[in-house]
């Protein structure tokens, strides 16, 4: 189909318009499509971009890897893809584009560690055992402190609480 406007080159731009319920179509090539003002083009679709997402790899170019976007290799998904939408695309991003979520789950959570929610009915052993870790890790730094008082009392709670855990 030729171009509707100069009626010379392949069109290759269907443009839609729904207008109080009217509907019109134009066919425009690439040249005639960038000089319609109104209507904001990007580079043409390439067969890379279109092989890549198939595959799921992001395509190699000639621009170096510190000029790139981030690009996770699981799932395909960009940094600022997920600047824009702010989901998270697999597990595997959280590793890709690390340094810079940190500080923005501080910010959001407070803490970097998701520690997740906890069932009502499983609720006060999950909170003994964190409870026990939590201890356990307090005793170690005095042990390594040379607190030994300070340990000794960290040691018989852990035990007083591991003999709760077990009835």
């Amino acid at each position: 189909m030729l171009c509707q406007k100069c009626q010379k080159r392949v069109a290759k731009v269907q443009l839609t318009q729904i207008i109080n319920n009217n509907k019109s179509v134009l066919f425009l090539c690439e040249y005639c499509a960038r000089e319609e003002e109104k209507y904001n083009f990007g580079s043409p679709f390439s067969i890379n971009d279109f092989l890549s997402g198939i595959m799921g790899f992001p395509y190699m170019t000639s621009v170096p890897q510190h000029n790139q976007n981030l690009i996770c290799d699981k799932c395909g998904m960009s940094y600022n893809e997920f600047n824009k939408t702010g989901k998270i695309g697999c597990s595997n991003c959280y590793k890709v584009y690390g340094d810079k979520l940190v500080p923005l789950l501080r910010r959001l959570h407070g803490n970097i560690q998701y520690n997740g929610k906890i069932p009502s009915r499983a609720f006060g052993s999950v909170k003994l055992s964190r409870e026990i870790t939590k201890l356990k890790e307090q005793l170690d730094a005095a042990i390594k402190n040379e607190e030994y008082e300070k340990a000794a009392v960290l040691r018989d709670q852990i035990r007083n609480l591991e003999s709760k855990s077990n009835k």
